[in-house]
């Protein structure tokens, strides 16, 4: 059940008036037909001065999967790790200390970037986006 607030604000979304408009390829606004509305979640409002896109419902654009990002948090998590091996493996040496925390970042590192497509996918499959064209190579070969 919706609280207070939040029927509030969608009384308040249904109270006002939305124009629905494309913006073409030169910048100009170009009125919706009735039946070619796009649904609440991917309207623009006409205003004076306001032309901006419409977010999804989360609000969050979801970046495709890399694993340069997947690196930049192996360098945070990696010296977590090697901490959190320190004060629970009291009797390890240091050796073994070093190699727990490579074999920890190898299992999670792949999963890392395999949970970040999945993310990506399901933000693609909700918004109704398409996917990036992917290439490789300085040549254009996929």
């Amino acid at each position: 059940m919706p609280s207070r607030k939040q029927r509030r604000r969608r009384q308040k979304e249904r109270r006002h008036e939305y124009e629905y408009v494309y913006v073409d390829e030169e910048g100009h606004e170009v009125e919706v037909a009735e039946e070619d509305q796009p649904s609440s979640s991917t309207r623009v409002e006409k205003g004076p001065g306001t032309r901006r896109a419409a977010t999804t419902r989360s609000g969050r654009r979801i970046e495709p999967p890399s694993w340069n990002r997947v690196g930049k948090r192996a360098l945070f998590i990696g010296p977590v790790m090697f901490i959190l091996i320190n004060l629970i493996g009291k009797q390890l040496s240091t050796p073994q200390r070093i190699y727990q925390t490579v074999v920890l970042l190898a299992l999670f590192l792949p999963f890392s970037y395999l949970m970040d497509s999945l993310m990506y996918r399901s933000y693609l499959r909700r918004t109704g986006a398409a996917p990036p064209s992917r290439r490789r190579g300085s040549n254009g070969r996929a």
